[in-house]
Order: structure tokens, then sequence, then C-alpha cells
């Protein structure tokens, strides 16, 4: 029975424990906090779940709540004008649908269901210290803490990374009493607001530690006018700022958020980092090494709402690779390889939300607006939340763009296609 270490229990680093439990392997995990403070802490996170990352968890019998969890059937775009209006507006249908499940939730089980299945559970805060002590007893050291000191161990790749500073200011409330959008009555869907120079707010409906909730999420540009949240320390504050701003930028939600609530005192947060890739493989004083896990090594923006899906699917990557390697050791060239294996999915993340971290192109623009009248357009937008490898075909070249258009506008005039989109909507 192969001994693994992993330390952190997010997303990725428990997705992998529980996986590798389910094969035999002795593993044990390491968290700075019990199930109970997580589960009675402050949010440590947004997430929306598609349907591949939700797959994953499928796989491994952890989808505990999807007969809990609103359905998100769709996924739409507005675009502010200068004017308190919509530019743009649009809802594009998931293929299949997808989910939230608040962190503390998911965690706090998931570590409970860990120690259950005959995982070795301990808490304790980890530095380099410790898993340099221990990685002479364990033939595979894991890191899937994304913050802090064990981060500093995994270099910065110059080569994949675009930015040196934050590209946004975030800021998240859970909240009671979010009304549907009039003209989707019955749809739970992720709604993306998009407010050019300024920044952009995220609507989702989400399981949380009270029941059904909604996300409301600002992203901010740095230095700009959402960019207000440092030194609001009391939730409510919190959430009075995060509804004035919804007001001035985003009024056609904050209509449907006038009487909102937090869910509770730990429903709100505000942060920033930096997207960032590193490198994934770690030298410990002693001489032996650790392998980065998810957003240890690749951390992008929020903006595509991308973490949680990255997660489980790099979680999903090494938990193959794992299997596969058998008794051989688990050396540097094998630790690389693996990360690359999980990079070919990254990669299309990465691009693609620093992309839509910049002014949009006048491509994109296009693109945007013809989810109004070309439905496939938009259901093509939306599903690529779930496959970003999909936006390579037509998203980042002004030509392919158009070709794509010209080829979407052509189709959507045959009958037989508005026929099958009506079916379809029904």
């Amino acid at each position: 029975m192969r001994k693994i270490l992993i330390v952190g229990a997010g997303q990725s680093g428990l997705h992998l424990a529980l996986g590798l439990r389910a094969h035999g392997y002795a593993v044990t995990l390491m968290s700075n906090r019990t199930p109970d403070e997580i589960r009675n802490g402050r949010v440590m996170s947004t997430q929306v779940m598609f349907h591949t990352a939700l797959q994953h968890e499928r796989d491994l019998g952890l989808g505990f709540w999807e007969s809990q969890t609103p359905r998100l059937e769709g996924l739409g775009i507005s675009v502010g004008d200068p004017g308190g209006g919509r530019a743009v507006d649009w809802l594009g249908r998931l293929d299949h649908y997808a989910q939230s499940v608040d962190q503390r939730v998911k965690m706090a089980a998931w570590m409970e269901t860990f120690a259950q299945r005959g995982g070795q559970l301990v808490i304790h805060g980890c530095a380099v210290s410790d898993i340099d002590y221990f990685a002479d007893s364990y033939d595979l050291v894991l890191v899937a803490a994304g913050r802090g000191e064990l981060v500093s161990m995994f270099g910065r790749d110059p080569a994949r990374c675009a930015y040196g500073t934050p590209q946004r200011a975030l800021a998240v409330a859970y909240v009671h009493g979010v009304e549907p959008r009039p003209e989707h009555p019955g749809v739970d869907a992720v709604r993306c607001n998009l407010v050019p120079g300024v920044g952009e707010l995220f609507v989702i409906p989400a399981l949380t530690v009270g029941g059904r909730a909604d996300i409301l999420f600002w992203e901010g540009v740095p230095g700009g006018p959402l960019d207000v949240f440092h030194g609001v320390t009391d939730p409510d504050d919190h959430l009075a700022v995060v509804l004035q701003l919804m007001e001035q930028f985003a009024p056609w939600e904050y209509a449907r958020a006038t009487n909102v609530e937090l869910t509770d005192p730990g429903g709100a947060l505000a942060g920033r980092f930096v997207p960032t890739v590193r490198r994934p493989v770690a030298s410990l004083p002693g001489g032996g090494l650790a392998l980065g896990v998810a957003d240890v090594v690749v951390t992008n923006d929020p903006v595509t709402g991308q973490g949680a899906n990255s997660a489980a699917k790099c979680a999903a990557v090494y938990l193959d690779a794992i299997l596969a390697r058998g008794e051989r050791p688990f050396d540097a060239q094998w630790m690389r390889a693996t990360f690359e294996m999980y990079w070919e999915q990254a990669r299309h993340v990465t691009k693609w939300t620093n992309t839509l971290l910049g002014p949009a192109p006048e491509h994109v623009e296009r693109l945007f607006g013809a989810g109004e009248r070309l439905p496939a357009v938009a259901d093509r937008i939306a599903n690529g939340f779930d496959d970003p490898a999909d936006f390579e075909d037509y998203f980042y070249d002004p030509e392919r763009a158009d070709a794509y258009l010209a080829r979407a506008a052509a189709a959507s005039a045959w009958p037989g296609v508005r026929g099958a989109r009506r079916i379809r909507g029904a």
C-alpha cells in the first residue's frame, strides 16, 4: 500500500484524497481547521461547478448535494451601457446543468467522509519544515494549500505568467432574498454582468449552510469605483456597499435584491490576488520533492468562474497519473509530466481568463452582441464555461470570430434550426 501525504483540504486536496482512498492508498490529509471550524467559519470562495467537474465528483460518489442544490440551466451575459441600461442581454442554455455548493458545506462533509473511509486526517497548521520532516515517510507529497508559505516553495513560471499584480478587487456576499429575473421566471442561471471599464457582477444561485441562497460577487478594476472594500470589516456594512454598487452600476440586478440579507455573519468576504502560474515541483530542504496541485501551481482570476472546476479537473488528472504509476517512484520527471497533462487543460482557462481581464476586443464585443439575435452563439459561449478549450475555435481571432458568426447566422435562417430551438426551449 503506497503512502501519500496531501497538505490542504480544499476542493482539489480532498477530491484527490478521497479518490486515492477509493483505490486503497494509505492517505494522510493535513488541514489547518477542523470540519466544524470550516462549517461555522467565513465563506472561502465563490464557485460554480459545470458538468465535467461535477461528473468527476459523481465518479467518486461525492455528489452529496445534487438534489438540494439549485440546477443552473443557463448562463446569461449582460453588458451595461453608460445610461444605466443594458447594451447586451441574453441567456444561453447549458447542455448540462451546473451547481454551486458553498465550500464550507462541501469541505466539512468531505473531510468527515475521508475519515470515515479510513483516511488519516491530521489537524495541524503546516509549514515547509513540517513537510520536510514528514517527506521521508511517504512515497509522494502533494501540496494543495493555495496560500501562504507553502506556495512560495513553487517558483513563478515567467513564461506562463501574464501579470505581476492583482487584476481585480474581489467582494462576495452570500444572501437570502434575491428575486428571479422577471424575463426568465422559474429558470435558475448564472448571471454575468459586465460593466466596461469598471468590473463585473456575478449573481449565482447556490446552496449554503442555511439552505438555498444567492452569491453576489463583485470584481472591480483596481483603483476604480468598485475598489472600495478595504477597511470594511462589518458584514452588514459590506453588504450595504455591495448593494450600493449594484444600484449604481447594475440596476437591473439591484431591482431584484432590494430586500436581501446575509445568510450568516460569515457570508461576506473581500480580497485580491495575483493570477500566477508556478513551476510544479518544489525541492524540500532535506532533499525531498513535493508536487503542487491545482491553484498552488495555476491561479487564475475568478472572472471566468473556473477555480473549483480547474481544481476538480486537476485532481482527476493527478489521480489517473498516480494510479498508472503503479510501484514506480514518483520522481521529478514524473511530477513535471503529470503537471503538463493538467496544463494541457489549464492553459485554455488561463488564456481565456486573461483575455477577459483586459478591455474587450471588438470581435469579442461582436460575439457577445450576437448572442441576443443568435441563440446558438449564446449557447456556445455559455457551454464554453464547461469546456474552455472550445474558445480556441473562434474567440481569440477576429477573422475566425467573424467566420463563425457568419456560419451561425446562415444556420439560424434555416427553419429547421429555429424549430429545433423552440422545441429545446420548451
